[in-house]
């Protein structure tokens, strides 16, 4: 009980040498009740009324005095000119400095990348910073303006400031590491609906996407980038729930030079930011088997896009761009197609098809 005692007494301490919140808090609460006792001793019936007794501590303990309340007997007078007004004048200036103190501290945290957003939920991450890069990523995330309004977090190691904090979509977070759980867990990686890795080299892009895929909840959707194709060969074969891309600048510099505009095509398929581009949907689970024939038209008609082809799966798997007509297109199939908008699945009469 001795030993209980100490460390209740120690915590007291600790809070007080702190001057914490819980600390301000307690002293403010102790001392309005000290008001409202005074004042009931003193005999001061309009002011102890709940109508009225907030009011009057707070315009009073603030020194701004309005006078519509104020005590009217002698020992309820001294009360607030010994008690109230000097104690409380003190009190307010405290809490004042704390809060200052907190609303500083907390866009610190912001800026630092030193928040923690486990709390979040559905949201987009982006593993890794490279300064041009990186910014596109986000001008293109936030150009599609159909998306589902995920929150996006741009999670670093580099010892960079939070690069879009005039941007409220967008929240930093500053690791030590990308493959340790506890820091993980930091930026809710269980509950992100969409993940983009894009680490400062092919090696530290490998270890955070092996780490991160059994960490992910089953619906949520990650993409890595390589320069090196090799490393994709070898996250493949462990992973199957990421999809993989690489720089392919010779294949686009070679496609322009055999059919000139090739990679204006190619930019104009990729950007958000420019007209018609690529955009892709999932067939509902409840839809039987399609043809294909007829999904296209009804793009085409209903929605003037055009269907480029079908995978098996979110990731690309069998991807059969430009099938036959009569292809199957069936429930879970990934449709992939241009339009000037994304189409959000109820939008799509599926039943009349």
């Amino acid at each position: 009980m001795h030993l209980l005692f100490k460390k209740f007494l120690s915590k007291v301490r600790n809070h007080i040498d702190q001057l914490s919140w819980p600390i301000v808090l307690f002293a403010m609460l102790a001392h309005i009740i000290m008001t409202w006792v005074l004042l009931w001793l003193a005999n001061e019936k309009d002011l102890i009324l709940f109508s009225h007794f907030f009011y009057y501590y707070i315009v009073t303990t603030s020194t701004v005095g309005y006078g519509d309340f104020s005590p009217v007997t002698d020992l309820g007078k001294w009360f607030v000119a010994i008690a109230q007004i000097p104690m409380g004048l003190a009190l307010f200036g405290v809490f004042l400095g704390k809060t200052g103190q907190t609303i500083t501290q907390l866009i610190k945290r912001a800026m630092t990348g030193e928040k923690n957003y486990s709390h979040h939920d559905g949201h987009i991450i982006i593993f890794g910073w490279h300064k041009t890069r990186t910014a596109k990523m986000i001008q293109y995330i936030l150009a599609d303006n159909k998306r589902e309004q995920r929150q996006i977090l741009l999670v670093v190691m580099d010892e960079i400031t939070h690069p879009f904090i005039d941007n409220p979509q967008v929240d930093f977070a500053k690791l030590t590491s990308f493959t340790d759980r506890e820091q993980l867990e930091r930026v809710a990686i269980d509950k992100a609906d969409k993940v983009i890795i894009d680490g400062k080299d092919d090696d530290q892009t490998f270890t955070t996407a092996l780490r991160i895929s059994k960490l992910v909840k089953s619906s949520s959707h990650i993409c890595a980038y390589f320069i090196d194709e090799t490393k994709i060969e070898m996250l493949r074969e462990h992973c199957i729930n990421i999809e993989c891309s690489s720089s392919k600048s010779a294949e686009i510099l070679v496609r322009s030079m055999q059919d000139p505009g090739s990679s204006r095509v190619q930019e104009v398929l990729l950007s958000t930011l420019t007209g018609d581009t690529q955009f892709s949907i999932e067939v509902p689970k409840s839809i039987g088997i399609l043809n294909f024939e007829k999904v296209f038209h009804h793009f085409k008609h209903q929605h003037n896009a055009i269907l480029l082809g079908i995978a098996s799966n979110r990731i690309g798997e069998k991807l059969t761009l430009n099938p036959s007509l009569s292809h199957a297109v069936e429930a879970g199939n990934v449709l992939h197609y241009i339009a000037a908008d994304r189409l959000l699945t109820d939008e799509i009469s599926w039943l009349k098809i």
